[in-house]
């Protein structure tokens, strides 16, 4: 198929970057629009809006964590089957994942409004603050289907060779996100519940692409009547797991984050943690992005049984993540002034705050890169259960123990220093892994 000609050409650099460059450029300006809702909300609403954003991502992670299994594993499954030539049962399996989504995405709503006001009722938040996060998380929860479908077809467009269709997609998606907010709060004076909406429809935008260019028949990938398979939802589910892992587990942390916090400097610190959070994001992006777009080659040449391409596209994708990770480190060291004083002004007591921890912070970018992109892989390799030890491990059983033990010598400071520590103890894990199975994938 012509389609599938990017599967059958030499695996160099280039035809890798022609893959991953425009997943790795939507991911990081998807990134982007979510820091401008930062900036919007922290300098025309004020630090406390700022915190409460932070302060319902745990409840956003888990409404969307089961999406994000099923895309990530669905993808792996059905890219291994058009590497099998197995086109017609690829097509059926698709349009039945997606259809799953759309049912978890109206339950998943669901329990986000029933489990919001206990959450926010046991953290001991100012008045002003536990209003922020029930007006914001009531009005981004009306977007939950339209998200889960962007979740969707994102990997999806990318599988099906849109990778370019889908950067579109995120930067439409995110132009008019940031326009929205400065409309619907600098004009409208909507407060936080307009950035909530704001953020809501720029995500559609990809959803409602989705919808048209998969109905199409030409496409790669389309829909078909769908077959109910067990195997195929449990394949999707096994495969996506870690990814679900990650994202339960980065809800819990960031509660925990929060938490820790709030008790040792108070609601300050749980906006100093959003602003590094949010530049964390930026820069882990970058990683997440080549991941995603060299993920369904890796399935493809699994599927195929093309040992000499898979091992071509690891051994090129290590050098490409080391060449970011050293990039992206003297980046957000030199300019963590600047990209903190954005958000809040130096004579704000977030800002001292903030500047401390992502120079401590930026120390995980050194390994990041290689965590996320190891738990990836073997994702796409059909092999969930690696995938999500290594998720599950460094998100939180690192994390977790590092949050306990670092904050009781170090104060503040160990609860910076928990990041870093947690995924240099990842890497040392991924290393491992990567040896185990490498002789069984001939990687």
């Amino acid at each position: 198929m012509e389609n599938e000609n990017v599967y059958l050409k030499p695996v160099t650099l280039k035809n890798i970057l022609k893959f991953a460059v425009p997943t790795i450029v939507m991911t990081v300006f998807m990134s982007f629009y979510t820091m401008v809702d930062g900036l919007f909300v922290s300098n025309l609403i004020g630090t406390n809006a700022l915190s409460a954003i932070n302060l319902t991502a745990p409840i956003i992670q888990f409404v969307s964590a089961i999406s994000t299994m099923l895309a990530t594993g669905g993808s792996a499954v059905i890219m291994k089957k058009m590497g099998e030539h197995k086109s017609k049962e690829a097509q059926e399996d698709f349009t039945f994942l997606i259809l799953v989504n759309v049912a978890a995405g109206f339950i998943m709503c669901g329990l986000g409004y029933l489990a919001m006001d206990s959450v926010f009722a046991g953290m001991n938040l100012s008045l002003d603050v536990a209003g922020y996060c029930v007006e914001y998380l009531s009005r981004y929860l009306l977007f939950t289907v339209p998200i889960l479908l962007m979740n969707n077809f994102t990997l999806y467009m990318i599988a099906s060779e849109k990778a370019t269709l889908s950067l579109i997609c995120s930067v439409t998606g995110g132009v008019l996100n940031m326009l929205l907010d400065y409309v619907l709060i600098a004009i409208f004076d909507m407060g936080i519940s307009g950035a909530a909406i704001a953020t809501g429809l720029g995500y559609s935008v990809t959803a409602v692409v989705g919808l048209v260019v998969f109905s199409r028949k030409n496409s790669l990938l389309h829909f078909k009547k769908p077959v109910f398979r067990f195997k195929v939802l449990v394949n999707a589910s096994a495969n996506g797991c870690s990814e679900m892992a990650t994202a339960l587990v980065t809800g819990i942390v960031t509660m925990m984050f929060n938490w820790t916090m709030l008790r040792y400097v108070g609601e300050d610190g749980v906006a100093a943690v959003t602003i590094i959070m949010y530049v964390l994001m930026f820069a882990s992006s970058l990683y997440t992005g080549y991941s995603y777009g060299v993920a369904p080659m890796t399935s493809f040449y699994h599927g195929e049984q093309n040992h000499d391409k898979l091992k071509k596209l690891v051994a090129i994708s290590l050098k490409v993540i080391a060449v970011i990770s050293i990039i992206t480190v003297a980046v957000s060291f030199i300019l963590t002034k600047a990209l903190v004083s954005v958000f809040a002004y130096p004579d704000n007591p977030v800002y001292d705050l903030a500047v401390t921890g992502n120079k401590i912070c930026t120390i995980a970018l050194f390994f990041i890169g290689f965590n996320i992109f190891a738990s990836g892989m073997f994702t796409a390799l059909s092999n969930g259960v690696v995938s999500a030890v290594l998720a599950f491990s460094r998100s939180f059983v690192f994390m977790l123990a590092a949050m306990l033990i670092l904050p009781i010598f170090l104060g503040v400071n160990g609860i910076w220093l928990a990041t870093p520590t947690a995924e240099l103890l990842a890497l040392l894990l991924s290393t491992g892994m990567f040896v185990k199975y490498r002789k069984r994938y001939q990687y």
